[in-house]
């Protein structure tokens, strides 16, 4: 069986344990008159759970476990004479070996990759059978505990919320700890970069260009400018995000108002639904849409007007991102502006204050603190789009805060980097795990700042 079929076959025994389980319990009640502790459906998922997680689990540690011994076992399959080899890469070689197991294999590979991964078919057949086997006994052992369980005195319940506690407290620690690796990831391999690098070149300097193999060096104390300094490519993001945003708030913002506080029920049926299919527009779609209607005309409008307009220019990438992402401030501050108490309006009300004095005064500072997370969502949206700035925006790293010039920004710099094959040891590379870890940096503050606005006036209506 497949890791698929073995799931679900896993899932199939855990609802059948359910359904036994749920009629053991009622039967039990009409026959012995005796009240149950639980709710008949609480003994039903407990069975389901107990067949359910025991095998859930081992399923998880089989799946995960079995690459990496297949991948130690392969080692002792490679020759001494090719190990000791100066140009040996073992990742290189495991990928040759998995590549003729999944029949990717294309040309002609050495015997021994061969025989190494006819080994590796074998192990994967081997380790099929018994993680078959033996998930499927513990799915129904698990089971049958559960379902032996049953009496008047357990206390199904509590058991079962006992359970679905521990489940979510661990979807928490994989959260945080699936955060916490991707900074440690991304931090080290900065550190390796700033050890090519001066941090002082990369946060400071004013031209990027990453083909440039000078720079990789440490400490080359040489003066001018560097090639990898990050200026351009911050000053690009801040810039394409800021024509973008100058779109969606007041756009998102004012679309709110009027759905949440003047369009009646039907007309914010039909309107709001329409306005969050933007947010369901591949990012592609908006790239063509830039780069081929909106890109163009405004070229041709600066012509008109005698400006210099380049073929990509942020202004261009930046208009169509603000389209992108009207629809994260308008929904979101919608249901915001909605959420004030209408209390507080009636009271406004009550005091003489006309419906847009009431608005102005009263329901949008109450909804401030939504209102700046939807804008700092957009704000993430924004800096982290990629597509529409290849497309519409270039990749020139360009200074320069004139919207009508072809600039680039981070995560197009990142894309465009680690595209292809990459030496994982060159400074080119690495640059972009630098990248990665300024950009995560300046979210924190903008993050931080955010919640400090909404801490600050939250206070003031609670």
């Amino acid at each position: 069986m497949t890791t698929f079929q073995i799931a679900a076959n896993i899932l199939f025994i855990g609802f059948v344990y359910y359904f036994i389980a749920q009629n053991s319990a009622r039967q039990l009640q009409s026959s012995t008159q005796t009240k149950m502790h639980s709710r008949h459906h609480y003994y039903g998922f407990f069975a389901a759970f107990m067949a359910w997680l025991p095998a859930y689990a081992l399923l998880i540690v089989m799946a995960i476990g079995d690459d990496i011994v297949f991948r130690s076992l392969s080692t002792n399959l490679i020759p001494d004479a090719v190990r000791t080899n100066a140009d040996f890469n073992e990742i290189i070689a495991h990928a040759q070996i998995k590549n003729v197991v999944s029949g990717t294999n294309f040309g002609t590979q050495p015997d021994w990759v061969y025989d190494a991964a006819q080994a590796w078919q074998g192990w994967i057949a081997t380790s099929t059978t018994l993680t078959t086997i033996l998930c499927l006994s513990l799915a129904v052992l698990g089971g049958f505990w559960g379902y032996y369980k049953i009496n008047p005195n357990f206390r199904s319940r509590n058991a079962v919320e006992r359970i679905i506690v521990a489940l979510l407290a661990a979807s928490s620690v994989i959260a945080i700890l699936t955060t916490v690796g991707i900074i440690f990831s991304v931090v080290f391999e900065s550190l390796r970069f700033f050890a090519l690098v001066p941090v002082s070149e990369f946060l400071f300097g004013i031209t990027w260009n990453p083909q440039f193999e000078g720079a990789e060096r440490a400490g080359s104390g040489q003066m001018g400018l560097s090639t990898y300094g990050s200026v351009p490519l911050f000053a690009g993001t801040m810039l394409i995000s800021a024509v973008a945003l100058t779109v969606a708030v007041p756009v998102g913002l004012f679309s709110a108002i009027y759905l949440s506080e003047y369009a009646s029920d039907r007309v914010r049926g039909v309107v709001k639904p329409l306005m969050e299919l933007l947010a369901g527009v591949p990012t592609v779609v908006y790239g063509f849409f830039a780069a081929l209607t909106v890109a163009p005309f405004i070229r041709s409008m600066g012509l008109t007007l005698g400006l210099d307009v380049a073929s990509e220019s942020a202004l261009a990438a930046g208009l169509v991102m603000g389209i992108m992402i009207i629809p994260f401030i308008s929904s979101l501050s919608d249901d915001v502006i909605r959420a004030v108490p209408q209390a507080l309006r009636e009271a406004a009300y009550a005091l003489g204050s006309t419906q847009n004095e009431t608005i102005r005064q009263v329901v949008l500072p109450a909804a401030l603190p939504g209102v700046v997370a939807s804008v700092l969502l957009a704000v993430s949206r924004a800096v982290g789009e990629t597509m529409i700035v290849v497309m519409a925006a270039g990749l020139a790293a360009n200074l320069s805060l004139n919207p009508l010039d072809a600039v680039t920004t981070v995560t197009a710099q990142i894309v465009t980097i680690l595209v292809g094959d990459q030496e994982f040891e060159s400074a080119k590379t690495l640059s972009a795990f630098a990248l990665a870890l300024t950009l995560i940096v300046m979210t924190l503050v903008l993050n931080f700042i955010a919640l400090h606005v909404v801490n600050k006036y939250r206070e003031q209506y609670d």
